[in-house]
């Protein structure tokens, strides 16, 4: 392992660019593994919604299965995957919340009906029929006629600061090319894995 000046964000940005010109359809869609406190592991698709210097930005209701387990195990892992150009990112670290205001911006700029969905739905627990859940919207949506749908005070976000971050390339005859990124004080340490 050695110490780096290459930036894992600014290698993340430039394959998520790449992703964007060639992929169909989300591009920033990611696999996000999160467990119990007992360790049973979850992963679902979620979609990546902000990157900055810190981490990795998605958003959840806090009372769905997901949000329940981050919030009583901050560790998670996402990947993103690009079969089309050959190449993957794993990361791993801990969660810390949003800002509300960070969540409150980010919420305003969905589709109302997206919105309205925020304040209808019990995310992750048992529903009785499609028409049930269609009662709730309209329920939501009559609550809301006629202005704002503020965001819900169970809605908000996380971002993953990560510890690892792995850069994988498809590579003839299974000898892909993977870079670790590792955190090292303030900065990165960075090595090559065997594939």
């Amino acid at each position: 392992m050695q110490t780096t000046t290459e930036d894992p964000f600014s290698l993340f940005e430039s394959w998520m660019a790449e992703a964007t010109a060639s992929e169909i359809n989300d591009p920033n869609a990611m696999s996000v593994a999160t467990a119990t406190p007992e360790g049973a592991p979850a992963v679902r698709i979620l979609l990546l919604k902000g990157l900055d210097a810190r981490g990795f930005v998605f958003y959840s209701h806090d009372n769905g299965r997901k949000g329940q387990e981050l919030a009583a195990n901050p560790r998670v892992a996402l990947c993103f995957h690009w079969k089309s150009l050959g190449r993957q990112i794993r990361v791993e670290g801990m969660v810390e919340r949003v800002t509300p205001e960070e969540a409150d911006a980010y919420f305003a700029s969905r589709a109302r009906l997206s919105r309205i969905g925020a304040w209808a739905s019990r995310q992750s627990t048992p529903l009785g029929s499609r028409a049930e859940l269609e009662a709730a919207v309209a329920t939501a949506d009559a609550r809301f006629a006629g202005q704002e749908v503020p965001r819900p005070p169970h809605w908000g976000g996380f971002r993953c600061l990560p510890a690892r971050i792995e850069f994988w390339r498809d590579m003839p005859f299974r000898l892909h090319e993977r870079r670790e990124f590792f955190r090292a004080g303030t900065g990165w340490a960075v090595e090559m894995l065997y594939p």
